[in-house]
């Protein structure tokens, strides 16, 4: 019970950003974000470093252009 999903949720919203994030069957969490390019490096770093209950081995990157699908950070299941 790390909780990685409920702090990547917090992290995000605190910097203004929206998305999904959710568990996938693999045990690895996805993570949509969208917002400000600064404000995604900043959280990027967020999500590389986890909760204090994490232990993050890799984080990796795709970037695209934003699909405005969203209007608000959510935790999808």
């Amino acid at each position: 019970m790390v909780m990685y999903r409920d702090f990547a949720t917090r992290k995000a919203r605190g910097l203004g950003l929206v998305g999904e994030v959710t568990n996938l069957s693999d045990g690895t969490v996805r993570v949509i974000a969208e917002g400000e390019e600064e404000r995604l490096h900043t959280y990027l770093s967020l999500l590389e470093q986890g909760s204090i209950l994490a232990h993050v081995e890799h984080v990796g990157v795709v970037w695209k252009d934003a699909t405005n699908a969203y209007t608000k950070f959510m935790i999808t299941y």
